[in-house]
């Protein structure tokens, strides 16, 4: 096997806008180094689980379901 073919994997500390900081192991900086996110935990749907909203930009989804919305999959 080749050597020196995949990056350093060592340890470092992620510190959230909130001030949390935990450790986790990555490729980013340094061993030892501190990744600061700018993404706020308390509001930001990666954490909360919020749902996402489907944007109909010039009736898109009203044409498609005229379209198509009688097909069905099942045998009748």
């Amino acid at each position: 096997m080749k050597k020196d073919t995949h990056p350093d994997y060592h340890t470092i500390k992620i510190q959230m806008t909130d001030g949390t900081v935990f450790e986790t192991r990555s490729t980013w900086g340094k061993e030892g180094d501190t990744m600061q996110l700018d993404i706020d935990p308390l509001a930001h749907p990666a954490w909360t689980g919020g749902r996402g909203q489907m944007l109909d930009s010039g009736g898109q989804v009203a044409r498609f379901n005229k379209r198509f919305g009688g097909l069905t999959l099942g045998k009748k």
